[in-house]
């Protein structure tokens, strides 16, 4: 089995000829620091409305090294962080519309995916999530009536039979499902995404490092951009700036891919629909079926580094592998002792609320988006069509959305951080064991870590 090497999706991809570094300063009309999705789709959308604009983009590795290659695959609507957190603020009709365009941004994706010719392995089968215990049984059922009184949701309520016959998932006791998701190779996106903007003029320099970013300027080791806007899309890398150490916490996230899977497991576990599929654990799963009939599965696993510390390569710890392995056969008896093709991690940028934001600050032309803890999927191109707006001065409806401008206060200092997130998660562990073991109630465990980590 493959341990780290960026991805499982990279490596079926390959290697591509990277870009040469920046070499020496320049100017610019907008320089986007970071490569992923949320620096491509910014890239993309400024050229398209303004093919005359001098945009840079610069790289520390190649375009998609981070979560952008690594992620699940699901292309879905979620709000970071819910909807509800905006309501009392905006109104509910505000929110509302806001869900509306963050379905309209999953058809977008797929919209310009076909335009540019990004063949991403796209199946729109919308999202799947099955309760396996009593306890997840309830927070589904409660999930499912909340949803219900929002109509942009298209949430629907299945019993234990309805959802065995879509995913057979063993101990399935019900499940919802709703249609706003699809299931995409993230590194294929990725990689179109990186074609399509050098197609349209963007200046791309990958391996570039950047030391520093300042008003109007990013710097490197071998030269400054110098331009009106500078955008920070680095995500879960954001806290290797120590100016922004602080800001958004790297959260690591965890996947194993199986080897292709023989039709006879195929009859046994069904999943013809090719939904995205995920769990209400408190330390949850989410998984896809993928075009070439594997299941790559993935969880938190180790969730964070001392210090914000994050591993460039992906490497797995074997502990997390057989966490990983335990869930998958325990879904699915049929494929114990199943081959493991790779294993692979990543990280994601994490708020103090767990919302992710984007916005322009007028006086220094710095600009920012992410903090998608894990949803960035489709948000980063409702970010990078906003950002565009905003740098390009247009008084449109993005601009205005709940998520805006939206700020919150830094995390911790160590060691406190280090502890809170381990405090978290171990007890969203013993929260799920104690579950799994046949408590009818969500655990007191998992309600003290949802005070521990402000995002519930």
């Amino acid at each position: 089995m493959k341990n780290g090497e960026v991805s499982f999706w990279w490596s079926q991809l390959g290697e591509v000829e990277q870009r040469p570094p920046l070499a020496e300063s320049i100017e610019a009309d907008a320089c986007i620091v970071g490569a992923g999705y949320t620096g491509l789709w910014t890239a993309y959308y400024l050229k398209k409305a303004q093919p005359a604009l001098r945009v840079v983009l610069l790289e520390q590795r190649f375009a998609g090294y981070g979560a952008s290659g690594r992620n699940g695959g699901w292309l879905a609507n979620s709000i970071t962080g819910g909807r509800e957190q905006y309501v009392a603020r905006h109104g509910r009709s505000v929110v509302a519309r806001f869900q509306q365009i963050a379905n309209e941004t999953v058809d977008e994706v797929i919209r310009v995916a076909g335009a540019e010719g990004i063949d991403a392995d796209l199946h729109k089968g919308g999202e799947f999530t099955v309760a396996t215990d009593r306890a997840q049984l309830g927070r589904l059922q409660e999930f499912a009536r909340a949803e219900q009184t929002w109509a942009e949701s298209g949430v629907e309520l299945l019993s234990a039979s309805e959802a065995r016959r879509r995913i057979n998932v063993e101990g399935a006791l019900g499940a919802v499902w709703h249609p706003h998701t699809a299931r995409l190779h993230p590194a294929k996106l990725a990689r179109g995404l990186r074609e399509a903007v050098l197609r349209l003029g963007v200046e791309l320099y990958e391996g570039t490092h950047v030391a520093a970013i300042e008003p109007h300027h990013a710097l490197t080791a071998h030269g400054t951009v110098r331009a009106p806007v500078i955008v920070r899309a680095t995500e879960g890398f954001t806290a290797g700036f120590p100016k922004f150490h602080r800001e958004w916490l790297p959260l690591n996230s965890s996947l194993v891919v199986t080897a292709p899977l023989p039709a006879s497991a195929w009859a046994e576990i069904g999943w013809d629909g090719r939904e995205t599929l995920g769990d209400m654990a408190h330390a949850y799963m989410y998984a896809q079926r993928t075009a070439d009939d594997r299941i790559a599965f993935g969880g938190r696993g180790r969730p964070y580094r001392y210090a914000s510390g994050v591993d460039a390569d992906g490497r797995t710890p074997a502990a997390t592998v057989a966490e990983l392995r335990a869930v998958i056969e325990r879904f699915w008896p049929v494929l114990r002792g199943v081959q493991l093709d790779h294993a692979w991690s990543g990280v994601l940028g994490v708020p103090r609320d767990w919302s992710a934001t984007v916005g322009l600050d007028r006086g220094t032309g710095l600009g920012w988006a992410g903090g998608y803890v894990g949803t960035g999927v489709a948000s980063t191109n409702l970010a990078g069509r906003t950002l565009s707006d905003l740098i390009l001065g247009k008084d449109s409806e993005l601009v205005t959305l709940p998520w805006v401008d939206h700020r919150v206060r830094r995390w911790e200092r160590e060691p406190l951080r280090w502890v809170a997130v381990q405090s978290l998660y171990a007890l969203y562990r013993a929260a799920d064991r104690a579950e799994h073991a046949g408590r009818a109630t969500t655990s007191p465990l998992a309600r003290l870590a949802d005070l521990v980590s402000g995002h519930r």
